[in-house]
């Protein structure tokens, strides 16, 4: 009998979390030096613009993302409102990842401007993990032009938080086994799962740190937050398994569907919550770089009976607008044929996936300026959250 082998010991994770400094504005700057050391906003002019991104220099006025253009030059005047250019944007996206894939051989994007590297097992006591991070800003700086700030830590979750602790152009690296002494003494709203609501309603039980909320009991937690609650725990006490999923598997389908508390007969109210399910769904495909050759509605009537109708369209989409166009006329096509019934249950589905580069190589866009503004609402949405901004009666389609 052959005595076992001893297994080698597990390496501690080491996962960066590396994220460009204003990069709307930074590509911008390397456009023109003379936007250098000024109050810059990246955005439109709009009465419904929102900021894309602020400098250093706008924020010290109290300027933020996804606050609205008007409000932002109220509050620096001075600053100077540039048109951003999402086609710069992704080439300088593109090589920023293409540098990190060089570094790691498992790097998740999870945004045009932030990616998780995963750098266990570099040095045998983590500190090649910083080394690492160190060559990644030095090359990000010397190649491309741009600043990137990096959070190295056991999990994901304290990666993120110390990578925005060391905004701007820092690094910042939690000691391995140290996730919960880091968290612990920071406020509740730096860690990412705690939104402002939840953050208010443990407010008002005393509760203000992270450290505070990993003392709970976890059960409380969940009898008040649910699953969230759980997550919410093992968050805050640093543990955070999380793998990095360097190959993203690809989507073969992306849908979204509600059933309504109660049957809904106004169009008007369908035709919203379509829009809802286009947005979603339209985001969805553009973050796994697929285009939809076919869009399904799905719809239930109050006797349970279901129906579904697809149409194949002209070219591949992935923009909101044109989701949501062929939904509108796919149900517009299903009540002129059933009658104006009653909907219990309304669904949206994109199906027979094909690949994205593929077909930006062989087609021009039909509808680039629906897509440049689909890139830019995702891009805030990613960073600041679903709610950070919404279309409005124009983007969504008049009723």
């Amino acid at each position: 009998m052959c005595a076992s082998q001893p297994q080698a010991p597990r390496l501690p994770r080491r996962i960066a979390h590396c994220d460009l400094d204003t990069f709307f504005v930074a590509v911008e700057r390397l456009r023109d030096p003379q936007l250098v050391g000024r109050p810059v906003l990246v955005g439109g002019r709009g009465p419904r613009s929102v900021v894309a991104s602020a400098s250093y220099e706008a924020r010290a006025f109290g300027c933020h993302s996804a606050q609205p253009m008007s409000q932002a030059l109220r509050a620096c005047p001075q600053a100077l409102v540039v048109s951003p250019d999402f086609t710069r944007y992704r080439a300088a996206s593109e090589a920023f990842h293409a540098l990190l894939h060089s570094a790691s051989p498992a790097v998740e994007s999870v945004g045009l401007d932030e990616a998780f590297a995963d750098l266990s097992g570099i040095g045998a006591d983590g500190m090649g993990a910083r080394a690492t991070a160190q060559a990644i800003r030095a090359r990000v700086r010397a190649e491309l032009g741009l600043v990137v700030s990096v959070g190295i830590a056991g999990g994901r979750t304290t990666a993120k938080v110390a990578s925005d602790r060391a905004k701007p152009d820092g690094l910042l690296d939690v000691p391995i086994g140290g996730d919960a002494a880091f968290l612990a003494p920071l406020p509740l709203r730096e860690l990412p799962l705690a939104g402002p609501r939840l953050v208010e309603r443990l407010a008002l039980a005393g509760v203000r740190t992270i450290g505070q909320v990993a003392a709970l009991d976890p059960a409380w937690l969940v009898r008040q937050f649910g699953a969230a609650g759980q997550a919410l725990s093992e968050r805050a006490r640093g543990v955070d398994a999380t793998p990095v999923r360097g190959v993203p598997r690809a989507a073969v389908s992306v849908s979204r569907e509600v059933t309504f508390a109660e049957d809904v007969h106004d169009r008007a109210v369908l035709h919203r919550v379509l829009a809802g399910h286009a947005e979603r769904v339209g985001a969805d495909l553009r973050r796994a770089n697929r285009r939809a050759r076919t869009v399904t509605l799905k719809v239930r009537w109050p006797d349970f009976t279901t129906v579904t109708r697809s149409r194949t369209l002209a070219r591949p989409a992935q923009s909101t607008a044109q989701l949501q166009a062929a939904g509108r006329a796919l149900l517009a096509e299903l009540l002129a044929r059933e009658g104006e019934r009653p909907v219990r249950l309304l669904g949206l589905a994109a199906t027979n996936l094909v690949d994205d580069a593929l077909q930006l190589r062989l087609e021009e866009r039909a509808t680039p300026r629906d897509e440049e503004l689909d890139r830019a609402l995702d891009a805030i949405r990613e960073r600041y959250g679903g709610g950070a901004v919404r279309r409005g009666a124009a983007g969504r389609g008049r009723s």
